[in-house]
């Protein structure tokens, strides 16, 4: 043979399949493109300098190591699609003379013209594209924009090597079918799956039980704590139920659509069940994948759209007040001069505090069982009760009078209560370590914490009758040493010093106090920008893997959709020859197609519904507790997402009207 012959076999074989081709390439040519845009914010330099930069930066490394694993699996995914249909055209060549050596050799020119146009492409658009996304970034991060023009030779070779091996090991996989295959099988490799598949009752209830698990899972979890723990147990078991769903109970829902009469034979129903019966069990995999795309999709949209809108409402939650200062191993002596510093520095910058709180507790862990509270010392591990862990802080009664300005008696022994979950607690007395407190009043407000629905930890707050019960609990516990000082209040002045001099009074009264006591200050201002920089980049990373999915989901439907017409188009020819008008055919196709294309949507939207429990718990683990928001954003993401699905939906199935008539 001529020297080229087996490169223009491969342009030729390439034009000639350029249907299922294209879209593989175009899928290349992004996901090569996105892994640049991702890998050059994560090295990039400009990034790095900035406030808070690093956190950023260690989200889009999170980004660029779901990207590489995403686009292994899911290009060696099309690839299998597309070499699938092209087993009859490959067994042809076999059977005409050439040997399997010399397709191999085709093979890999197709795979070097494929592998350079992607990375080419890729990386042309996105080093033509990657200002524009630095740019988008810095707008969500609220950073100043900074000119300039930035080619990260780092993300290029990064991106030459990881798709350089992805496309060799879909060659090596390639050469693999076709050595194993003899050409009979290659000839007929189109039409494996034609047989009816039995319904398999174990799988089905396989699939059953781990959706169920799943849910109840979602469902049932009430700790955030418990909810991290429990989160990717769910998340197996609602992909394995979801595949189980796909291969196992389809086939049953289809068989008893079949048994139902009334809905079966009708012209447009008959064709449409008969058809997805046969074909389910090579099409469930790529249902379930829709699915489960689908859902990621949802959940990572809905919950970063979610923290990015509610960042100042995250901001209030976690500082009541525009200052909280915390002094641990402190003193009545240390804790004078913290005030001595701290009012020094406020003074130097023309601030006042107002609204001022101030009290001292002991704080323990402790291990809640309900009948007691066994204080947890640093030996501890109690992992297995996660759930069960919460924090008591000790006050005494006359710092809670002095803050809630009231004028409250107790006995000894007895205790005011306040538990931070919006349910009341309801105990009449509470037992820690042996040591019994009679509660006198469970109160319904609390001057350092509010109730809310999913705490972070459970919090119980003890107001005692003296000051020595405070420090003979402090002696218990291992874990927070000593007593707490804790001072809050707002500030006034001018607000564009707050950062600054919140920043200051931190390092004044550390390097002041260094070995004695350690202060932590929290302010507003002094946390905001972290906060901004955190939720701006997880909703870019969730706005940006968002994309990345969707786009996943739009080209396996088009792939089913393009393997479902080559199948189902002789089908109708018989069926119009038969008898059946062209109108018949399309109501028949319109149905199976609405079936079926849909069920994965559908299926997304209950698992969203039952996370919804579960995510909104992690949410309060980032002190987001508006359920409200999470909701809103949530329906309007299915929304959005729902007409995106539709748009989909309507350009594939032109593809399969084209096809089959």
């Amino acid at each position: 043979m001529s020297r080229g012959f087996y490169f223009r076999l491969a342009l030729q074989n390439m034009k000639k399949n350029k249907r299922t081709v294209w879209p593989y390439l175009c899928t290349c040519v992004c996901s090569v493109m996105m892994y640049y845009f991702m890998s050059f914010l994560t090295l990039n330099p400009g990034l790095a300098k900035m406030p808070s930069g690093h956190n950023v930066q260690s989200i889009m490394t999170m980004g660029t190591a779901v990207i590489t694993i995403f686009s292994l699996i899911f290009l060696f995914y099309t690839n299998s699609f597309l070499m699938k249909r092209r087993k009859k055209e490959l067994g042809l060549y076999n059977i005409l003379g050439m040997e399997k050596r010399h397709i191999g050799r085709a093979l890999f020119y197709e795979t070097l013209v494929s592998g350079a146009v992607s990375l080419a492409l890729g990386l042309f658009l996105g080093i033509l594209g990657s200002k524009l996304v630095f740019l988008l970034l810095l707008k969500l991060l609220s950073f100043p924009v900074k000119l300039g023009f930035f080619v990260s030779v780092k993300s290029i070779v990064r991106a030459m090597a990881l798709f350089g091996a992805i496309f060799l090991l879909s060659y090596l996989n390639n050469l693999r079918q076709i050595h194993m295959a003899n050409p009979a099988e290659l000839l007929r490799g189109g039409n494996v799956g034609e047989k009816e598949p039995k319904t398999r009752w174990l799988l089905v209830l396989v699939g059953l039980l781990c959706l169920g698990a799943g849910y109840w899972i979602a469902v049932t979890t009430e700790s955030p704590m418990e909810a991290i723990s429990y989160f990717f147990v769910a998340v197996v078991l609602v992909m394995a139920g979801t595949y189980c769903l796909f291969v196992a109970v389809s086939v049953a829902a289809l068989k008893m659509l079949r048994r139902w009469k009334s809905f079966y034979y009708k012209t447009s129903h008959f064709t449409a069940v008969s058809g997805m019966i046969y074909r389910i069990k090579q099409n469930a995999v790529g249902l379930a994948n829709i699915c489960i795309l689908s859902t990621g999709v949802l959940l990572m949209v809905s919950t970063t759209i979610c923290l990015y809108v509610g960042r100042e409402e995250i901001i209030a939650g976690r500082y009541p007040q525009e200052v909280n200062l915390t002094a641990y191993r402190a003193d009545d002596e240390s804790f004078q001069k913290i005030e001595e510093i701290e009012a020094q520095t406020l003074e130097e910058w023309g601030l006042t505090p107002i609204n001022s709180m101030f009290c001292r507790s002991a704080q323990v862990a402790v291990l809640d069982t309900g009948d007691e509270m066994k204080i947890l010392s640093g030996d501890d591990n109690p992992a297995k009760d996660m759930g069960k862990i919460a924090g008591v802080a000790f006050i005494p009664l006359k710092d809670y009078n002095a803050c809630m300005g009231e004028d409250r008696k107790l006995k000894p022994g007895e205790a005011l209560f306040f538990a931070n979950q919006k349910k009341k607690d309801g105990r009449k007395e509470l037992n820690i370590d042996g040591e019994r407190w009679a509660v006198a009043e469970e109160l319904d407000d609390f001057f350092l914490e509010k109730k809310v629905s999913s705490p972070q930890i459970n919090g119980y707050y003890l107001v005692v009758d003296d000051m020595e019960a405070v420090v003979r609990i402090a002696k218990t516990s291992n874990i927070f040493e000593g007593i707490c000082y804790q001072k809050s209040y707002n500030l006034s002045g001018d607000p564009t010093v707050f950062e600054e001099a919140e920043r200051q009074l931190e390092e004044s009264v550390n390097q002041a106090l260094e070995g004695e006591a350690y202060v932590h200050v929290g302010g507003r201002e002094l946390n905001r920008e972290s906060f901004y920089r955190t939720y701006g980049g997880l909703f870019f990373l969730g706005i940006f893997l968002g994309a990345l999915f969707l786009m996943a989901t739009a080209l396996i439907i088009y792939y089913k959709q393009l393997s479902e017409g080559y199948e189902d188009r002789r089908r109708f020819e018989i069926m119009q020859k038969v008898g059946m008008s062209k109108r018949e055919v399309r109501r028949s196709i319109s149905s199976q197609i609405l079936m079926v294309f849909f069920l994965p949507l559908v299926t997304a939207m209950m698992h969203i519904g039952f996370a919804f429990p579960l995510m909104k718990r992690l949410l309060a683990l980032l002190y987001l507790y508006n359920v409200r928001l999470f909701a809103v954003c949530t329906l309007a993401t299915i929304g959005c997402f729902a007409l995106v699905y539709g748009v989909i939906y309507a350009l594939t199935a032109r593809t399969y009207y084209r096809i089959v008539n």
